[in-house]
């Protein structure tokens, strides 16, 4: 079962303010594999993550269409957080006005500062697994414990 703790939910909500922007994984139809950073990246419930893409042609937007299983990193290396996840989960775009409001209103002020005119797209991220030190540490499948390096 996926419980992320509350202080593990503040640290990706303040990511984007921070400069901790994490750094998201999808996978392209011939199996490469695409990184990059999305500042708007928050906690939507204790197993959930979202994002609020600015823009509708997002490469990210097209990737989990046709494969939903994305990664996340974020890295605290400061000593008193040295806090690191790896999240692994499954993405879909959110069609749903009420609930892409929801989304785009969580999102750090910076980011909807940016899409002041809210065009852009949301996105539910329901997680799979944690992982820290190559552990799983919480899983929605039961399998906490489990090396993955």
């Amino acid at each position: 079962m996926i419980q992320l703790p509350e202080n593990w939910q503040t640290a990706l909500n303040n990511a984007r303010i921070e400069n901790k922007t994490p750094l998201w994984s999808s996978v392209e139809a011939d199996g490469q594999p695409s990184i990059a950073y999305y500042g708007s990246t928050h906690a939507h419930s204790d197993h959930e993550l979202s994002l609020w893409m600015r823009t509708s042609g997002r490469g990210f937007l097209r990737r989990i269409e046709g494969n939903p299983k994305v990664t996340m990193l974020y890295n605290d290396p400061t000593p008193e957080s040295r806090l690191t996840l790896l999240i692994q989960g499954e993405a879909k775009r959110i069609t749903d006005p009420a609930l892409a409001k929801q989304i785009y209103d969580q999102s750090p002020e910076p980011e909807r500062t940016a899409d002041a005119n809210m065009e852009g797209v949301a996105v539910l991220v329901d997680i799979v697994r944690i992982i820290q030190r190559g552990e799983v540490v919480q899983s929605r499948d039961g399998e906490s414990g489990t090396k993955v390096d």
